[in-house]
């Protein structure tokens, strides 16, 4: 049942990936790696397994979450997300952040959706199936296109050169900012903040080309 009079009881804050240290980095993982600067910002521990993830608890500008990380392989995502809302009684609406890779965006380009399709993205098409509606928040990580004659999958499992994950790294800090916003029921302010295309001249430190 929706309690969409109620007030937010927490915010559960996923970020997808694949388990283990052989996908550690790549760029499928993106989801894993902002959770885990979430994680350092805010002091929160992910390390207790429940339902088929890793999960931590603790508060982000004083509002309740729970970070997750499915452990059960990106295309099986909804599984454990879906044990954890029912659990808990969330409504993902208005309770449920998403974050995850995104090849059509570039390296480091951020993208906030209040609700929307999979794109394609097998985690996300998982997830709404579980849950039965696409209607969620979510942070889209562009991880760039994959390049030309190169099998996605490969791409996808690959890991970011030198001065892309220095792109990467900026993404997940501003994704940080962004969920603080976002918790706070700031999406929309969130979304003019990140959702712009980055200049040349931003993405080179202030210096143009």
């Amino acid at each position: 049942m929706k309690r969409r009079n109620e007030e937010i009881k927490m915010f559960l804050i996923a970020g997808l990936g694949n388990p283990s240290s052989r996908y550690e980095k790549t760029r499928h993982n993106i989801g894993f790696d902002v959770i885990d600067a979430v994680s350092d910002r805010y002091n929160i521990e992910v390390k207790e397994k429940k339902a088929k993830a890793l999960c931590g608890s603790g508060f982000i500008e004083g509002q309740k979450v729970l970070l997750v990380k499915p452990q059960t392989y990106m295309n099986l995502s909804g599984d454990s997300i879906s044990a954890l809302m029912n659990f808990y009684k969330l409504d993902p609406a208005r309770e449920l952040i998403v974050i995850y890779d995104d090849i059509s965006l570039d390296v480091g380009q951020l993208r906030i959706r209040k609700k929307g399709s999979a794109g394609g993205h097998n985690g996300i098409k998982n997830i709404i199936a579980h849950l039965g509606t696409q209607e969620f928040p979510r942070i889209k990580v562009g991880v760039g296109d994959k390049p030309p004659r190169m099998d996605l999958a490969d791409y996808v499992l690959s890991r970011f050169s030198q001065g892309e994950r220095r792109l990467v790294d900026e993404a997940a800090a501003e994704s940080v900012e962004a969920l603080a916003l976002m918790v706070q029921g700031r999406i929309e302010e969130a979304m003019n903040l990140y959702n712009r295309k980055k200049t040349v001249k931003e993405s080179n430190d202030g210096n143009s080309l």
